[in-house]
């Protein structure tokens, strides 16, 4: 379990690039600065590709934890 309070919560399990980032960058939109967007997601490439979008936007990245195939990503948005 985790210790953040998490806003919103968005499963983007199954979906190959780049669309975890671009549903991310949507939902990330529906909760307010300074909160928590939980993004669970299956594909190994957003290890890159997160980040990269994180420093890109001004949001930041909290926590990324791998879950055996599954990576949750914590991202405070930011801007």
């Amino acid at each position: 379990m985790t210790d953040h309070e998490v806003a919103r919560v968005f499963d983007a399990s199954g979906l190959r690039c780049p669309m975890p980032v671009l549903k991310t960058k949507k939902e990330i939109k529906e909760i307010a600065v300074g909160e928590i967007l939980q993004v669970t997601v299956t594909d190994i490439g957003t290890k890159k590709d997160f980040p990269t979008w994180a420093k890109r936007t001004g949001n930041e990245i909290i926590e990324m934890r791998e879950e055996g195939d599954k990576i949750l990503w914590f991202i405070k948005r930011s801007a």
